[in-house]
């Protein structure tokens, strides 16, 4: 169980604040703590957590609010520990993609499999958006070598196997990667492109 982790606590509540710090530490976490959300905020400019743990009800701005915060800074994880498990409550922590949710009163014995299984998941979706990144940036690469086919196909009177066949052959001798090779062409065509509209304009 890997207890390095950064932890941010967040609560205005100062006895709770003391208590949950003092138990997470004593586990081993690396813990920062913020009894606001603009003190959190004001944390987060130089450092990232890997997991925050807030308190909902915190003065005119909560929890609800410094987890949108959150979300807007990459993604970091986030939980709830709330006196307020209502449906209602829960449901909108869930919209907003809480890792987690506990109910005050809460003892620190509660706090641990909850923090360690609020880490994994946070982990997984991690991973999740990691794929989902290289999997658009693969089909985007896809789809410029597409487009550089196609205009091979068009300029040089090519089938679709024999441009794929150019353009990967240019792209070996040149030791350059296709994608790279096509990304160049379609640039070279859209500057074509936009200097003959540019010169039919002056002209009319």
């Amino acid at each position: 169980m890997n207890r390095t982790h950064r932890l941010l606590v967040v609560d205005d509540d100062r006895l709770v604040l003391a208590t949950v710090c003092r138990g997470l530490q004593a586990a081993g976490y690396q813990v920062e703590s913020a009894q606001s959300v603009d003190e959190a905020v004001a944390l987060l400019d130089d450092w990232r957590p890997d997991l925050a743990l807030l308190d909902i009800r915190m003065g005119e701005r909560g929890g609800f609010e410094l987890a949108r915060e959150l979300q807007a800074r990459d993604g970091i994880p986030f939980m709830f520990l709330s006196a307020y498990g209502d449906d209602a409550t829960v449901d909108e922590a869930t919209e907003l993609g809480a890792v987690g949710f506990l109910v005050k009163p809460i003892d620190i014995p509660q706090i641990m499999p909850a923090v360690e299984a609020a880490l994994k998941r946070a982990a997984d979706l991690s991973r999740l958006r990691s794929t989902g990144r290289q999997l658009e940036q693969a089909l985007d690469q896809q789809r410029g070598i597409s487009v550089a086919i196609g205009i091979l196909m068009e300029r040089h009177r090519l089938s679709r196997s024999e441009a794929e066949l150019r353009l990967r052959d240019t792209a070996r001798s040149q030791r350059r990667k296709m994608t790279d090779l096509a990304e160049g062409i379609v640039f070279a065509v859209d500057a074509l492109a936009a200097s003959a509209l540019n010169g039919d304009r002056s002209d009319s």
